[in-house]
């Protein structure tokens, strides 16, 4: 699947959401490989934040610090740099994708390096850093597994978490056994799709890179801003070799990843694995500050990413979104995300929190159906662990979206002539009645059976997607006043 880079983000090579999601309905394969990883980790989520008699405490918790930090967020990254310049890292500041690429490009070469080690990084799938480095002839491999599947078979992710979730085993056995000779270590032979032989074929393809590479790029769960330490977390301990055996290491991390105090962890590191692979803890919680003599990386660089995040923390509806911990517990929740899968969202972002964020970090102009990709059902509000209002979040930008259209039209649009003769008709009693009466006349020609399926013109959009009951014989303020004469409401018009 080709990407492309536009407005600071990567974008996939598909079409608008509603046709990608047509498509992705009918890939059978898909739904069931969705339905039966999505199922499990929400029966795995509900089973460990079950067990915590506090977790709604833990929950306000962490929205409480959320909100605080991005109050005052210029004051915590200062506080973060100085603290990281002191413990020995060097701390870049970059404004966009570009020059975050760029940043890192000449921090590898400096360091006499053409390959990098990767650990599972959001914030440089965002950037396109992978595709960035290449063009450089750097070679950038991915270390987590999902990301090793993902990268293997030429694909993209489809998920924060797990971003092969949309591959079962038999693909993945499938993809090792063709590619892996091409990246310079062919599969075990007589490999099975036993999760126990994959993991072990992916361990021996990564091991003499881990040993060999002189540079490691990662991501950042949390910042602390009053002691300059950076955090990853991670469940298959690839992060942990890429955090402590190369010369140099570099963090890309969000600006909205800083917390104040290192107490702070006490909240998110017990949110964050319940929420994202219903574990009680990670089993492996990586930080670093600086840099150490003689230990681990001797070459600490702290990318700080804007990227639209500022833009973001001005809306005060939308910069809720920026407290997301990339946990992925909206998208394992959300019936659409279920049946559709993340590739048909076209953001590196996918799910419900991509359908508010992927518009603020890049323009609702760009993204104008991803807002509509959702049922609003409210099941992501109250999955999130730092009770992001996405539902809120996402009618916000429908507003956004629509007002946009209004702007560029100079003619009223269909839809807007539509909402206008409804304002009329909703106006007085009298037109009310009267626009009833027609529509219970006029529905007998399109319904069947009671309902009405197929509306003709441009009304043909709406009815697609959606069945409408037939308009009843008798209205509920006609039934009034035929059971109750002389008890009108004073003032009625007749």
């Amino acid at each position: 699947m080709t990407t492309g880079t536009g407005d600071g983000l990567v974008w996939l090579d598909t079409p608008a959401f509603p046709e990608a999601a047509r498509t992705a309905l009918a890939d059978t394969q898909l739904r069931g490989n969705l339905r039966r990883a999505t199922g499990t980790i929400r029966d795995k989520r509900l089973a460990v934040t079950g067990e915590l008699a506090d977790w709604e405490q833990l929950r306000a918790a962490g929205a409480a610090l959320k909100r605080r930090t991005l109050r005052h967020l210029d004051c915590y990254l200062v506080e973060l740099e100085e603290s990281v310049t002191r413990a020995g890292g060097t701390v870049h500041w970059a404004a966009d994708a570009d020059q975050a690429n760029r940043i890192v490009t000449e921090l590898v070469r400096a360091a006499g390096a053409d390959e990098v080690v990767k650990v599972k990084s959001m914030a440089t799938q965002e950037i396109g850093l992978n595709e960035a480095l290449a063009e450089a002839g750097i070679a950038a491999y991915e270390t987590d597994l999902a990301e090793l599947i993902v990268q293997l078979g030429g694909d993209r992710p489809s998920h924060i978490l797990v971003p092969a979730i949309h591959r079962n085993r038999g693909e993945i056995q499938g993809i090792f056994r063709r590619e892996m000779a091409a990246w310079g270590r062919p599969a075990p032979e007589g490999l099975t799709d036993e999760p126990r032989a994959l993991a072990e074929a992916a361990r021996l393809h990564l091991r003499e890179k881990f040993l060999r590479a002189r540079v490691a790029v990662s991501g950042a769960n949390f910042a602390i801003a009053g002691t300059g330490t950076v955090g990853v977390v991670e469940s298959e301990g690839n992060g942990r070799m890429c955090l402590t055996l190369p010369q140099t290491l570099i963090t890309v991390m969000g600006i909205e990843k800083v917390l104040p105090a290192w107490s702070d962890l006490e909240v998110f590191l017990q949110l964050l694995p319940r929420s994202s692979t219903g574990e009680r803890m990670n089993p492996y919680t990586s930080t670093w500050t600086g840099r150490t003599p003689g230990d681990g990386p001797q070459d600490f660089h702290l990318v700080l990413l804007d990227n639209g995040r500022t833009a973001t923390l001005a809306d005060t509806v939308g910069r809720q979104a920026l407290a997301c911990i990339r946990c992925s517990a909206c998208l394992n929740v959300c019936p659409v995300y279920e049946r559709t899968g993340g590739h048909a969202y076209g953001s590196v972002y996918p799910g419900p929190i991509g359908a508010v964020l992927t518009p603020q970090l890049a323009g609702v102009d760009k993204a104008p159906s991803l807002p509509f990709a959702s049922t609003l059902c409210g099941a992501c509000y109250d999955a999130c662990p730092v009770k992001i209002n996405i539902p809120e979040v996402l009618a916000h930008l429908r507003a956004e979206v629509v007002e946009s259209k209004r702007r560029s039209h100079r003619a009223p649009t269909p839809e807007a002539l539509v909402m206008r003769a409804a304002a009329a008709a909703l106006a007085t009693p009298r037109r009310l009645s009267a626009a009833q009466r027609s529509a219970r006349l006029g529905s007998h020609l399109l319904a069947r059976k009671g309902r009405i399926g197929r509306l003709p013109g441009p009304l043909r959009a709406w009815s697609d997607s959606r069945d409408s009951p037939q308009p009843p014989a008798e209205t509920f303020h006609a039934w009034w006043r035929r059971t109750h004469p002389g008890e009108t409401r004073s003032g009625e018009s007749r």
